[in-house]
């Protein structure tokens, strides 16, 4: 007798998806290509030719740009390294505020009568630029790094108590479960059941939001807040583009490094 040949196996049909989702689908880009299609006119899209009618005045600045003048370079890496050093505390500060708000925020370890409050501020500290803090904080304590630091370190302690509240709702619930069946208080539970799950992500969330600020500092120097955005913006105002040109190679470069920095320090301590 021969042995029996064994069926194939019947291949699954295709997933179907329904006329209810096509049609939300449809609905969703449908809209979102009507909004852009709108918005042609608002943002002024008509005029995007004299990108190349204007091709004359481009090249002569093109032609500036092309010859940066390092004549100024120590007053230039000086002011950047000011620069760097007002993201730094910025971002520092932020943290210790983002740390209690963002665990103050998370639903599943902090009642609605406090998440509610507290992501009301997390809100604002968010939606005000951080050109608008810096120019209150330049009115309050004077010109200078320490605007820039004050209006950096709370428009990202509303980022990073966002992404750390988000974090903490995320966790496994877990090993906070096997802290409190030991006893444990409500403290105990975040030291030695949540922060352990979040740690590696917050110190991501931070590394990034130093390497923004990094740039954001230089925005701020544009309204006196300290830093290289002031030389930047004086050669601006002077027409020299040369010297304009030194400034943006000498922050692509620090950027560039505080990037490699933070890639470094991810991989070591994630």
């Amino acid at each position: 007798m021969t042995d029996a040949v064994p069926a194939a196996p019947a291949i699954p049909k295709p997933p179907a998806r329904s006329a209810g989702s096509w049609a939300l689908d449809v609905l969703v880009w449908g809209g979102i290509a009507a909004l852009l299609l709108y918005s042609i006119e608002a943002v002024d899209l008509g005029n995007l030719p004299q990108l190349f009618t204007n091709s004359d005045r481009i090249q002569t600045f093109a032609a500036d740009l092309l010859r940066p003048d390092f004549s100024d370079w120590r007053l230039f890496v000086a002011k950047m390294w000011e620069t760097i050093q007002i993201a730094l505390w910025g971002t520092f500060l932020a943290v210790f505020l983002g740390v209690p708000l963002g665990l103050a925020a998370a639903r599943n370890i902090a009642p609605i009568w406090v998440v509610t409050p507290v992501r009301w501020v997390m809100n604002l500290l968010r939606s005000v630029p951080d050109l608008v803090m810096g120019l209150l904080f330049v009115v309050a304590v004077g010109l200078g790094p320490l605007a820039g630091v004050l209006a950096i370190t709370l428009n990202t302690a509303g980022v990073l108590a966002k992404l750390f509240s988000e974090a903490v709702e995320s966790i496994d619930k877990g090993p906070v479960e096997g802290v409190r069946a030991t006893g444990a208080l409500p403290l105990h539970e975040i030291m030695w059941g949540v922060i352990p799950q979040v740690a590696p992500l917050w110190t991501s969330f931070a590394l990034y939001r130093f390497e923004s600020n990094s740039r954001s500092a230089t925005v701020l120097g544009l309204i006196g807040a300290g830093g290289i955005g002031q030389v930047l913006f004086d050669r601006m105002n002077g027409f020299d583009f040369n010297a304009v040109s030194a400034v943006v190679i000498i922050v692509i470069v620090a950027v560039t490094l505080i990037d490699m920095l933070s890639q470094a320090m991810r991989k070591r301590l994630l």
